[in-house]
């Protein structure tokens, strides 16, 4: 099947074309919004951050925020802060893609006046963004990133054999491909560190595993409960090891050429990279979208809703029972792989039919139901 996505100024694709109205911090959510209810085809994303945070934590929100404006599925962003500095900072960084960005600060203005000025600007840059135009691409222009939610035992036997076969295929077609969910790798991180394609990178691996390891270890807590989850233990799944081994599967079989902190963009060319991050369904794709992914693939046994309000998030599921009740969340059916109805190539066909589909403009089932979860990881307790 034919690709055609949007190839923004600095050659990055994109296949959606989306105008955000981004909130520099918690409190400028509600001008966002009330541009975003003003001017049709905009769309704000709030959030719960942004004041006083500092370090790591600081660094990671603005990368957050910058590569979530620089992401190819977005085409033009407003931005819109309390003060200055920190509102220009953000969209100088977005600025350096090419793409059209204005910034805006409340305080010396209020809300008022500060809607009214981004307002006249969304309109200027919707009325720009709908006149882009598709054109052809190849799967080696996109960025792609995969998580699992709410898994049980079909998941491992199932739908995420079935995007490692898509992972794999993508790899060998150039594409990048950016998989995480630190904690749940656990028991099986041995497996993804000996796929590390240099020694360098195994030992970058093992320290951000390590990292979190002991961070656990230093609160003394058991995570039972939590990893795994109510729903993984009552899908079938009893240890942490066995999600894991299936929380792998998605991964694919080729070796990992990166290995990069949250949020962060590849800089050396495509291929499988491993990105720091929680394994939080929200928190997670919003992270993989800054890190520039712009389909995400999303395996689920019990069922989960999750979407983006930027990156369409593809949902896979082998349960049966789910893809029965829950059917209006499901894109890809591959239940057939334990009735032995597909094979696992087959499923893996399926899969890529929908990530075709899907960048060329179908809508996923989550962008039908409206689910536009953004949510940005925080590090520390604020200062």
């Amino acid at each position: 099947m034919e690709l055609y996505g949007y190839r923004r100024e600095n050659g990055r694709v994109g296949v959606r074309n989306h105008v955000i109205v981004l909130p520099v911090d918690d409190i400028s959510n509600a001008a966002c919004e009330a541009v975003a209810s003003h001017i049709q085809g905009t769309m704000a994303l709030p959030h719960s951050y942004g004041r006083l945070q500092y370090g790591e934590d600081l660094a990671l929100h603005f990368r957050t925020m910058i590569g979530t404006g620089s992401n190819p599925n977005v085409a033009a962003v407003i931005v819109v802060g309390i003060e200055e500095n920190w509102t220009g900072k953000i969209a100088a960084g977005i600025a350096e893609t090419g793409k059209p960005v204005a910034a805006f600060s409340i305080e010396g203005f209020g809300d008022l006046e500060t809607v009214r000025r981004a307002s006249w600007k969304a309109k200027e840059f919707v009325q720009w963004a709908s006149e882009r135009r598709r054109e052809p691409v190849g799967l080696e222009d996109l960025g792609f990133s995969i998580k699992c939610g709410e898994s049980d035992t079909t998941t491992g036997l199932a739908s995420c054999p079935t995007v490692g076969v898509a992972v794999d295929r993508l790899i060998e077609s150039g594409a990048t491909v950016f998989f995480g969910e630190t904690s749940e790798l656990t028991g099986g991180e041995h497996l993804i560190a000996e796929r590390m394609a240099t020694p360098g990178l195994r030992e970058e691996f093992q320290r951000v595993y390590d990292d979190y390891v002991e961070l656990i270890e230093t609160q003394s807590e058991d995570l039972f409960g939590s990893q795994p989850t109510q729903g993984n233990i009552a899908g079938g799944l009893s240890t942490i090891e066995e999600k894991a081994l299936g929380n792998i599967e998605k991964t694919g079989t080729k070796e990992v050429v990166g290995v990069l902190g949250p949020a962060e963009t590849p800089q050396n060319g495509p291929g499988l990279y491993f990105m720091d991050s929680s394994s939080a369904a929200a928190e997670h794709v919003t992270l993989m979208g800054a890190g520039g992914a712009v389909l995400h693939m999303f395996p689920t046994g019990q069922g989960n809703v999750i979407g983006n309000p930027i990156v369409p998030v593809i949902k896979v599921s082998g349960n049966p029972n789910t893809v029965r009740t829950m059917g209006e969340h499901i894109d890809v059916d591959v239940s057939g792989l334990l009735r032995r109805d597909i094979t696992l190539p087959g499923a893996g066909d399926l899969m890529m039919e929908h990530l075709a589909r899907t960048a060329n403009g179908r809508l996923t089932s989550a962008e039908a139901l409206g689910h536009r979860e953004f949510t940005m990881t925080k590090l520390y307790r604020s200062a």
